[in-house]
């Protein structure tokens, strides 16, 4: 049976694309042509054109004819005219060229074209047709730290940091321990011996431990075997020897997963590999997306010329187990000077024992947003300077993502605003002209936003801050349309799923199937439970004519969250996809 959820979303995708003209025979709006033959948004607007003809019949000629065009949902009309007709011998003919400035409320919206005929001004048109259901966007699908229902609420605002060095930002390792062909048996190589070495040294510089993960590969060769366990057991072996090691504090943030007869790992090495020409790499991937099973790829696979040089290269680097941890710096205070700032922090002197430095790195240090606020605020009492101002300002931009309540979100945000144009007026600094460009995209003044970030980049030259203020502003390049611009933003090392995903949509726009593939899945890898990694895989292989292959990526993008479940229900990009009876007994489980 339906789920209470599928029904109801069902219902809302019969209710708004109805059958109207699905079945009906058009005697006059047979012959009507759009360009393209699904509306899309692009750099701020919908572009289209209409050409038709209306026959004159020997029996029957229309009187007084008149075409129109609307553009509807239940709560708006938006009345585009009427077209003018050219009278022919056979027939009228008509042809308009369309730039329509996008809303908000398009997204859903239908083309109807309807005929009259007979007395002017008739309000009932004779026949109507849908021309088309629904405006694709994909663009606003672009990670810019918007909340969505039933997914994880992204961090937003770039704190500014204290010291010389930077805190508080999150960097990774990344690593492979090799193993023989065939076994999950810790090799003490010199090399694999170096990475728990240089492992140690990255923890020493970053010992604050968000997460760590060790992925076992296996690789296709003969020599490892047919046990889909190998991967795993490498897994468990590198699990163990950090563990033995003493190398965590934690060792419960160990997570151990493990893949096998997937060519993802193999796409990686693949892109890096230099002594092969572009044009072979087409052919590669070409089979790689092609939507068959593992041994049906490598089958293929095979038939390229010089693959069997190529996997004798390669395969090798997949007998390992990736170690990959991210972990961010710090420091603090002792308890007990702590202790005696937390009295001061409670009295209304406007003096202080401790040193500027003192009051930031114990706001750096207290877990809670509303204790980090309350020592900002404080701070911006005791010194005038642009840092506090631009760090409670990020706070009120974090509580803005945690609130339902639009009135508060919009009270904060302009709090957050003020804030941030005290601190640059304090001291103009790249990180509060940022935190200007993330309201004003978070509030969709794309325009506003993109000149404050683009004052931003060129303050500073601090790696870590420029992939964070370049990757919003290559997901802002995304929604102007610029897609080639935004992949120039967006080579970074990211460690988010969110930033290889919209990596992905530039490619995908800019028509670069092969490299969109690659980052949608390395979104999937970073996070599964995102769910746009597969949305986007399914984007791929419905406009590569891979109906079964998008219906898999579909079903497990919409088991990620509703939000994506019910987007896929309404974008005109699957619409032939969900006439096949095959959508709905998929997508029904959800």
């Amino acid at each position: 049976m339906f789920s209470s959820k599928f029904n109801i979303l069902l219902f809302f995708v019969f209710l708004q694309f109805g059958t109207i003209g699905w079945t009906q025979n058009y005697r006059f709006l047979e012959n009507v042509q759009l360009k393209p033959d699904k509306l899309t948004y692009f750099r701020d607007s919908v572009r289209f054109s209409i050409q038709g003809e209306i026959p004159i019949e020997s029996v029957v000629t229309p009187r007084n004819p008149q075409v129109k065009l609307s553009l509807k949902t239940a709560e708006v009309n938006l009345d585009l005219g009427f077209f003018e007709l050219q009278k022919n011998l056979a027939n009228y003919s008509y042809q308009r060229d369309f730039i329509l400035a996008f809303e908000p409320w398009m997204e859903s919206a239908q083309l109807i074209l309807e005929f009259f005929q007979g007395k002017k001004n008739r309000e009932e048109a004779f026949e109507s047709k849908v021309l088309a259901k629904g405006i694709i966007t994909t663009p606003f699908l672009v990670k810019i730290g918007q909340v969505n229902s039933g997914e994880a609420i992204p961090s937003v605002g770039l704190m500014i940091p204290t010291g010389m060095q930077e805190r508080g930002i999150s960097r990774t390792f990344e690593s492979t321990v090799q193993f023989n062909p065939g076994s999950s048996e810790f090799r003490k190589t010199e090399a694999n011996e170096a990475i728990f070495k240089s492992l140690r040294e990255f923890l020493i510089e970053h010992p604050f431990i968000e997460s760590v993960k060790v992925t076992g590969l296996q690789s296709p060769e003969a020599s490892e075997g047919r046990n889909s366990k190998l991967g795993m057991d490498r897994a468990e072996t590198v699990k163990q020897e950090l563990i033995s090691r003493k190398i965590l504090l934690r060792d419960s943030l160990i997570e151990a997963s493990a893949r096998w007869n997937d060519w993802f790992d193999f796409r990686l090495l693949l892109r890096e590999e230099d002594e092969i020409s572009d044009q072979r790499k087409e052919q590669y991937y070409t089979v790689l997306m092609d939507g068959t099973d593992f041994l049906d790829q490598q089958q293929k696979l095979k038939q390229i010329p010089g693959f069997s040089q190529l996997s004798r290269s390669l395969f090798p680097k997949l007998r390992v187990a990736k170690i990959e941890v991210v972990a961010r710096s710090g420091n603090g205070l002792s308890q007990r000077d702590y202790s005696r700032l937390q009295r001061e922090l409670n009295q209304k002197s406007s003096q202080s024992s401790f040193s500027f430095l003192d009051w930031a790195i114990a706001a750096e240090g207290s877990p809670r947003l509303e204790k980090k606020a309350e020592i900002y605020s404080k701070m911006t009492e005791l010194f005038g300077l642009a840092l506090p101002y631009n760090n409670l300002a990020v706070i009120r931009m974090r509580e803005a993502q945690q609130t339902l309540d639009l009135d508060r979100k919009e009270k904060l945000w302009d709090e957050a605003e003020w804030l941030l144009n005290r601190a640059a007026k304090i001291e103009k600094n790249p990180y509060s002209l940022h935190n200007l460009g993330q309201i004003y995209a978070l509030r969709g003044y794309y325009w506003e936003a993109y000149q404050f970030l683009s004052d931003a980049s060129v303050m500073t030259r601090n790696s870590d801050f420029l992939m964070k203020n370049e990757s919003l502003r290559g997901a802002l390049d995304i929604i102007r349309g610029d897609y080639k611009l935004a992949l120039l933003r967006f080579d970074y090392p990211f460690t988010d799923p969110a930033d290889y995903f919209n990596k992905g949509l530039a490619f995908y726009l800019a028509g670069d199937y092969a490299n969109a593939s690659i980052s949608f899945e390395e979104s999937v890898v970073k996070n599964r439970e995102f769910g746009y990694g597969y949305y986007g895989l399914a984007l791929i292989a419905i406009n590569s004519g891979q109906k079964e292959t998008a219906l898999i990526h579909l079903d497990r993008a919409a088991k990620s969250n509703a939000g994506i479940y019910a987007r896929i229900m309404s974008d005109p990009s699957f619409e032939e996809l969900r006439e096949d009876p095959e959508f709905f007994k998929i997508l029904k489980k959800n």
